[in-house]
């Protein structure tokens, strides 16, 4: 019998969260990281570097040097919030709503052809313990924090 933190590794693998790069779109290779970016900067109006630094659960430095490489690569924009100069906030170019538009068609076709091996029962099954899961998860100390060893 699979352990849970073997389900949650093959999981993790078959999603390609271990992966160097996750997609390649127009020209632009992306980590999992860019990736996660791009959709929530897409997903927030104009959300801070703090903002999405927090929703993500990275740190802020890190978190910097992943902005820097999507701005080099004209795919977001950071600009100088107009009320508070200490603040930037972020918002994606032509380009970026391009490659953020397509990585989620991407990843619904994937998503579609995984739930088409299941029954629409299995499938609300698993998107609802998914939901249960996350919200469990959100309620942990240990959530979004580097594991201590």
């Amino acid at each position: 019998m699979e352990s849970t933190r073997e389900l949650f590794q093959i999981m993790t693998r078959r999603f390609g969260l271990l992966n160097k790069n996750c997609c390649t779109v127009g020209g632009h290779d992306l980590t999992p990281v860019q990736s996660h970016i791009l959709f929530e900067v897409d997903r927030q109006h104009h959300p801070s570097i703090q903002q999405i630094a927090e929703t993500l659960g990275t740190d802020i430095t890190t978190f910097s040097r992943q902005v820097q490489s999507l701005i080099k690569m004209n795919l977001i924009k950071k600009t100088p919030d107009p009320t508070d100069r200490r603040v930037s906030t972020l918002a994606l170019t032509v380009e970026g709503k391009y490659v953020a538009a397509t990585i989620d068609h991407q990843m619904n076709a994937y998503l579609d052809d995984v739930f088409s091996f299941m029954t629409e029962f299995e499938k609300e099954t698993v998107l609802r313990s998914i939901k249960l899961m996350n919200e469990a998860m959100a309620k942990s100390d240990y959530c979004c924090k580097p594991m201590l060893g």
